[in-house]
């Protein structure tokens, strides 16, 4: 039975962590090979599901020291239809991905969890295509049906909620949320930008906040911006509009380079881990609900580990 579901302890005004670039320190700080970025195809194996435990044990050591809980993440951001296919799975496995990744987090969540330190876990949705590159685009309809394969089956599971990330436009936004309407789970949307602060469809982040919420009915639990650098998205927004009130959480990259730079590029940027710290504290400025701190491509422990510490010595 999901924990959480009903109510999530992230809605309050505490600060939750979550955890940083999953896919990009495995495969440059681990040496792991991941299969088209699947870390899910770690569960396969214990020693895989013993490196994720260690993986996301790093954090939540860090966080229980600093925040009020932690966003637990599950490793699932590959496993949609076209994408488990194209690694070797069969579609049919999708239920037992998701059981097995959430039954993981449990005994995280176990280990954690206390009356003052909440962890809320969550499935992890990618989007259909390239996470920079709007491809295969669908319909409002068509990403609709298309996620609700992941959707039901994370439905049937334990978690709490689930999370969209690196949506990068409209249409496929508005079928997630519609899928996990339809599935009864809350549903969060997370928008990635390019560096000059709009979706890489053209689409301005503030009408791909607004318009999604006028096409929903304000059914996204909150929004996020993640897989870039504040430098590009700082500039677009305004503290006192409706639309910025409703972005609650943050996974930025460790560079500021763009989407086509980190492309091509065979070598992790860390990026510098204060700078970004203090990107952070500056965009409560902005972002006034802003509650929910974590990285994306290039961010490790020790790029939160920095974050937390900027975060509360100057909060």
């Amino acid at each position: 039975m999901a924990k959480y579901r009903n109510q999530l302890p992230q809605l309050s005004t505490a600060t939750f962590m979550t955890d940083g670039g999953l896919e990009t320190d495995l495969i440059f700080n681990k040496g792991i090979d991941l299969p088209e970025f699947a870390a899910f195809d770690l569960l396969k194996s214990s020693d895989g599901k013993q490196t994720l435990k260690n993986y996301y044990r790093d954090y939540l050591v860090i966080a229980k020291k600093k925040c009020h809980g932690f966003v637990l993440e599950a490793p699932t951001y590959r496993a949609n239809p076209d994408w488990v296919v194209k690694i070797g799975y069969a579609l049919d496995d999708l239920q037992v991905i998701h059981n097995t990744a959430i039954e993981e987090l449990e005994d995280l969540r176990n280990e954690f969890e206390d009356d003052n330190f909440k962890v809320p876990i969550s499935v992890c949705i990618g989007p259909r295509g390239d996470g920079y590159v709007p491809s295969k685009i669908m319909t409002a309809e068509e990403a609709e049906e298309y996620h609700s394969s992941q959707i039901k089956v994370a439905s049937n599971t334990n978690a709490d909620l689930v999370s969209a990330l690196t949506i990068n436009y409209i249409d496929e936004a508005t079928g997630i949320v519609n899928a996990a309407k339809k599935h009864h789970i809350p549903v969060v949307i997370s928008y990635t930008v390019e560096t000059d602060g709009n979706l890489p469809s053209g689409q301005s982040l503030k009408d791909a906040i607004s318009s999604l919420d006028k096409a929903t009915n304000n059914y996204v639990s909150y929004f996020m911006i993640n897989c870039a650098h504040p430098e590009h998205f700082k500039g677009v927004l305004n503290a006192n509009a409706s639309w910025t009130k409703r972005i609650k959480g943050l996974r930025a990259n460790a560079s500021n380079k763009s989407h086509a730079e980190l492309d091509e590029s065979e070598t992790l940027d860390i990026g510098n881990k204060e700078e970004l710290a203090k990107h952070y504290c500056d965009l409560r400025k902005h972002l006034p609900n802003l509650s929910i701190i974590g990285g994306c491509c290039g961010t490790d422990a020790t790029h939160l580990e920095s974050i937390c510490e900027s975060w509360f010595e100057n909060n």
